[in-house]
């Protein structure tokens, strides 16, 4: 694929981190650069691009000036299947850990890129805190990106400072956090393992931070209007340039065919024509993100609810989860369903810009995640949040 990029265009780089709250919103944003006239460069590894690749060949072919760059991950020396290059992909801990070791391990050779293309600046991902020192070697800004909202990252920054949980009498007992501009009370429980206790993952989490105060600024996937008390408070707590570029995914979307692009959705046809059978706002979309695991147990109590609950659905069921089936119960109860026509299970992935966008879905049930947070509140839903 030839380079479209001129003598005076800016070349920019972007890092994702291969998981897909990180690495979705990010890609979107690179094609947003592009479409400003940035010329752009995505590294990643072969299964990763896989999942945007058709995106970014309609990106060029319109006439932007973007590519992936593909870099081979270290599958083999860290004993994982071939293909197994995304943490959605773990079904363990174990595996998990595989993964990210094996991200790890790309560092020498993304720099030996780093070098080779000499870039006007890098964007990349939080989680790549070494490329902060990476940009300094060659003189240029690295921009931290943070797929998550204002509001998590202070909340998160002033936990770690101050420890307010420290002390307290019982798990359970609430505190509140202190510096944020509403009152907030959680328990310790409600902690991430890694702020609840200092471990070696807290250390991780530090250097991540550390190397934001270090970068050129931060790219936030969020907009002013949703977010602008926190947005100030982040300027001035962390102290470094910030800019709001999001919702980046349902702006860059916004057509059909952006919307159907990302992944394989061969069936799509077939999940159109049943929404086109339903009422306007009459359909719950529930879909619980790509890195949930969920017990057999829970897979049954959702089934039952949702099937009592009268309403028409479509869910989204993980494969993975779906293993853990042995007596057939999602089968059956997929086969019950496609015979009511009262709901519509797809597995492993969807096209969720592209469910939410239809005027049959009514609501969204879901986990926390920030991407779906964005999409349904741009599209106007009111989420249910597990």
């Amino acid at each position: 694929m030839e380079s479209q990029q001129s003598h005076n265009q800016l070349h920019v780089i972007f890092l994702p981190y291969p998981t897909p709250g990180h690495m979705n919103p990010m890609i979107d944003t690179a094609r947003l650069f592009a479409k400003h006239g940035v010329d752009v460069t995505i590294i990643t590894t072969h299964a990763n691009a896989s999942t945007f690749q058709k995106t970014i060949d309609t990106d060029f072919n319109s006439g932007y000036s973007i590519k992936t760059l593909l870099i081979q991950f270290p599958s083999a020396q860290v004993g994982l299947p071939h293909g197994v290059e995304n943490t959605k992909e773990a079904t363990s801990l174990e595996m998990f850990g595989k993964i990210v070791h094996g991200v790890s391990m790309l560092q020498d050779p993304i720099e030996v890129l780093f070098h080779d293309l000499q870039p006007d600046c890098l964007v990349t991902d939080m989680l790549h805190d070494w490329t902060v020192e990476a940009a300094a070697k060659l003189g240029v800004p690295r921009i931290y990106y943070y797929s998550s909202s204002y509001f998590s990252n202070c909340a998160t920054h002033f936990v770690m400072k101050y420890r307010p949980h420290d002390n307290l009498v019982s798990d359970t007992q609430t505190f509140t956090i202190p510096g944020l501009s509403h009152t907030i009370n959680m328990t310790r429980l409600q902690l991430s393992d890694f702020l609840r206790e200092k471990n070696a993952t807290t250390a991780y989490f530090e250097s991540i931070l550390e190397s934001e105060k270090k970068s050129y600024g931060t790219l936030y996937n969020s907009f002013h209007e949703l977010e602008s008390d926190y947005e100030k408070l982040y300027k001035t707590t962390i102290g470094i340039k910030s800019w709001s570029v999001g919702p980046v995914s349902t702006w860059i979307n916004k057509d059909g065919q952006n919307k159907a692009n990302r992944g394989d959705i061969g069936k799509e046809g077939k999940l159109l024509n049943w929404l086109n059978t339903k009422s306007n706002e009459s359909v719950l979309y529930v879909s619980f993100g790509s890195l949930t695991r969920l017990s057999h147990e829970q897979l049954v109590e959702i089934a039952y609810g949702l099937e009592n609950s009268g309403h028409d659905f479509i869910w989204v069921v993980r494969k993975k989860d779906g293993d853990e089936d042995k007596d057939g119960f999602l089968q059956d109860f997929e086969e019950r369903m496609k015979e009511s026509k009262k709901g519509y299970i797809i597995w492993n992935w969807a096209p969720q810009l592209l469910i939410l966008g239809h005027p049959a879905t009514g609501g969204i049930v879901t986990h926390c995640g920030w991407n779906s947070t964005l999409e349904s509140l741009s599209i106007g839903f009111v989420s249910a949040f597990v």
